[in-house]
């Protein structure tokens, strides 16, 4: 009798240093007519090949990946479902860049010019993207991201450790909070790693318990995902830095070690996003200016805001993100059925516990 063993495709691609391991042709796992009902059944049926494919023995925490799906818009491209080490995410400008170059250099898209427009359908709208192609090799890719908003700024909460705080709470493709690392008391550079992440996870479990947030055109999107820390108000001839935390296991307040998680490698496409909208929001970047924003390694994004709309009320920015992207390889990952490990696993010497 012949054993069966499941295997997973993907192409691995960094963007700015940010891994992103592109799954193509994942119509064969995810089921829905429209992108918000594929999102919401990764949730519920998918979260197993997730960890498969994210947790060791195959990945490790900073990884992050992206479901190529067929797409559901007329024109559009294909469809993008991001993997994070937290869950399912609806949108991510440094994995969506990635899923870009990916899709360009493999020929799943052609380079259509030295300017290629890429449609992407997404959990929340549709987003475009320009890739700058040289000889086949794609140099930046533009991401044209969905409207972002400031939900609230100077939003009191009250966090473990660190007591009474101010956060702007943002949406930028995910919500985030975002704060000032001056009231923690805790410089941005990378021989801070762990105090950032560990600030960062307390941060977004008290955002979790203290702030309600919800889509307006789609609700099921109503958490907070991120703790983006960054370097205060934009001055003239300072570089905008940030230390974007990524939570890898459920945040409970009775447990320490859960307390953790990794850094965004790269500036974040949606953290840039929403770090704009909300500088937007006081006075400090105005529309059609550039925004250079840089990682806790230095890699940078290049953002700008190029219009404002209405999004259910709330007033909005058309955000655009530039990077770059690499391929890094390619791979076959397998499991056995005989493999206990069916979802990885994590340890706690580098991961949350």
């Amino acid at each position: 009798m012949t054993r069966e063993v499941f295997s997973v495709n993907t192409i691995e691609v960094h963007a700015e240093g940010e891994p992103g391991r592109i799954v193509p042709n994942a119509d064969r796992f995810v089921r829905g007519e429209t992108m918000a009902e594929r999102f919401d059944y990764c949730v519920r049926e998918l979260d197993g090949l997730r960890k498969l494919l994210l947790r060791e023995p195959r990945g490790y925490p900073a990884t992050c990946g992206v479901f190529l799906v067929s797409p559901v818009t007329p024109g559009a491209d294909f469809g993008i479902i991001v993997l994070e080490q937290g869950g399912f995410t609806p949108m991510s400008g440094s994995n969506t860049i990635c899923a870009v170059t990916a899709a360009i250099e493999t020929g799943i898209v052609p380079a259509r010019g030295p300017e290629t427009e890429v449609v992407i359908d997404t959990a929340v709208g549709v987003v475009r993207a320009t890739a700058h192609v040289v000889d086949g090799k794609v140099e930046t890719v533009t991401v044209a991201n969905v409207p972002s908003y400031a939900v609230e700024l100077d939003c009191p909460i009250t966090v473990p450790e660190f007591g009474a705080l101010r956060v702007d709470v943002v949406f930028g493709g995910q919500f985030f909070v975002q704060l000032d690392a001056a009231q923690l008391n805790i410089e941005l550079i990378p021989e801070n790693a762990k105090q950032l992440t560990r600030a960062g996870a307390l941060i977004k479990m008290a955002a979790l318990e203290q702030i309600s947030v919800a889509h307006p055109s789609n609700p099921s999107i109503n958490k907070i995902a991120m703790a983006l820390i960054h370097n205060g108000d934009r001055l003239p001839g300072k570089q905008a830095r940030n230390a974007n935390v990524l939570t890898s296991a459920p945040l409970d307040p009775l447990r320490e070690e859960s307390w953790t998680g990794v850094l965004d490698r790269s500036p974040c496409g949606t953290g840039t996003s929403s770090r704009m909208a909300a500088l937007h929001a006081r006075g400090q970047l105005a529309l059609h200016e550039d925004f250079s924003h840089q990682s806790i390694i230095g890699s940078e994004f290049i953002g700008r805001l190029v219009g404002e709309v209405d999004l259910g009320g709330h007033s909005a920015v058309l955000p655009t993100v530039t990077g770059r992207g690499w391929i890094t390889g390619r791979a076959t990952w397998q499991l056995d059925p005989s493999d206990p490990y069916s979802e990885g696993y994590t340890l706690g010497d580098i991961w949350a516990a």
